[in-house]
């Protein structure tokens, strides 16, 4: 018997319903809306800050549909320590494209090899027309000398570095970090496949 082979099935995208199943409340549902998946700090947390930006496509325009996840060491450099998770989902404003985190700011921690990396956040980008989560990284504007050393940031080509630095502002008494991703073009954020 001759032995029959299926045909490869086309790839699927994030598609217009990915908020349905992670993020109902978000998707205009009625369960789960207590969760605030964006929130890892709690509340009255000292060293408690704001990561925020946009998602842009290749024109410019703000992924209105996006979402993105976090993963992070607490503010001694570790990861899912006891009382902080170090994960977290954030839903673009359907109206905006913004999106956000409250967090603190991760400490240093050890690549594989054990050289030190310099305090970041993993960020994982979801959107309708991304096939596979996107893979990124943002690093905080005051760790320049640690960026020098960091392994992950010397294998990126120096003039593609600065996508992956967040700018840092004062809001009232608030830290906040903003790294705006784009996706394709001229302002392209340096996307990781490991």
């Amino acid at each position: 018997m001759p032995v029959k082979y299926l045909k490869e099935t086309p790839s699927q995208t994030a598609g217009p319903y990915v908020h349905i199943g992670t993020c109902p409340s978000a998707a205009g549902l009625n369960v789960r809306t207590q969760e605030k998946p964006n929130v890892l700090a709690a509340a009255g947390t000292a060293e408690r800050i704001r990561i925020e930006g946009v998602v842009l496509d290749g024109s410019g325009t703000p992924v209105h549909d996006g979402m993105l996840e976090i993963w992070q060491a607490d503010t001694k450099g570790k990861y899912n320590a006891k009382g902080f998770t170090g994960w977290g989902r954030a839903v673009a404003d359907f109206k905006t494209g913004e999106w956000a985190f409250e967090t603190v700011k991760p400490g240093a921690t050890p690549y594989r090899d054990g050289r030190q990396q310099a305090p970041h956040v993993t960020l994982l980008v979801f959107a309708r027309g991304i096939n596979i989560h996107l893979h990124t990284r943002m690093y905080f504007p005051e760790d320049e000398a640690a960026h020098a050393t960091d392994p992950v940031l010397a294998a990126v080509p120096p003039d593609q570095r600065h996508t992956l630095i967040a700018r840092r502002e004062k809001r009232g008494g608030e830290t906040v970090y903003r790294l705006d991703i784009h996706l394709q073009g001229d302002k392209e954020t340096v996307f990781f496949d490991f």
